[in-house]
């Protein structure tokens, strides 16, 4: 048996404006996903989105703290100790802390099948590394998600943006190209993503 307190986990700073913390991969859990969350600056502790791509039902524990959970339109506020349950994949869920010490803890998964690693995991981690500039480190990070998820495209095109700015423009088309064969939605994205631009004039460039 492991174990660590939340405040001991890594605490990662998304663009979203709330802050990951990352508990499947702390403990290496395979059979289910399970995150924490804290809010960041714009007071958001979970993101607003809904699960209809991944077919997920999912339960909110607010483990510190108090937030206002919003669901399909109802708002519904929780205080340390309460769970909202959404056992509808396609409804919007989103949540908002009011105490700057909140904690939510989030579980996840698919009824009936096996739990499937999330490429976003990865694309989280790797956040840190990016915003410095450290741009081999944020490769190796999908390279290593990459292993156990060969055909994720979103984790190939996300590869590919890391290469890109990284100086990597063979890698990046190599890449790149694969996500578009796995979706071709990825050739729309990378027409209009910035983080292409080093390498958008180089031969192969497929977008």
């Amino acid at each position: 048996m492991t174990h660590v307190h939340v405040d001991e986990l890594d605490r990662i700073e998304l663009d979203d404006g709330f802050e990951w913390r990352p508990v499947r991969r702390w403990f290496d859990i395979r059979a289910f996903g399970v995150n924490a969350y804290a809010p960041g600056a714009s007071g958001q502790v979970v993101e607003e989105h809904s699960e209809s791509t991944l077919g997920h039902e999912e339960i909110y524990l607010v483990l510190r703290g108090r937030a206002r959970f919003t669901v399909d339109g109802n708002e519904h506020e929780l205080v340390a100790g309460e769970l909202v349950f959404v056992q509808d994949p396609s409804l919007r869920r989103g949540a908002i802390a009011l105490t700057d010490d909140t904690i939510v803890l989030a579980l996840g998964g698919k009824p009936g099948a096996p739990h499937e690693l999330s490429a976003w995991e990865a694309m989280f981690a790797a956040v840190p590394a990016a915003r410095e500039g450290r741009w081999d480190d944020a490769i190796r990070l999908h390279v290593e998600a990459l292993a156990e998820q060969p055909d994720s495209a979103p984790l190939l095109f996300n590869l590919a943006c890391m290469e890109s700015r990284g100086g990597r423009p063979l890698d990046a088309i190599l890449h790149l190209g694969r996500a578009i064969e796995l979706d071709p939605k990825w050739a729309e994205y990378a027409a209009r993503d910035t983080d292409f631009d080093p390498i958008r004039a180089e031969p192969g460039f497929p977008a």
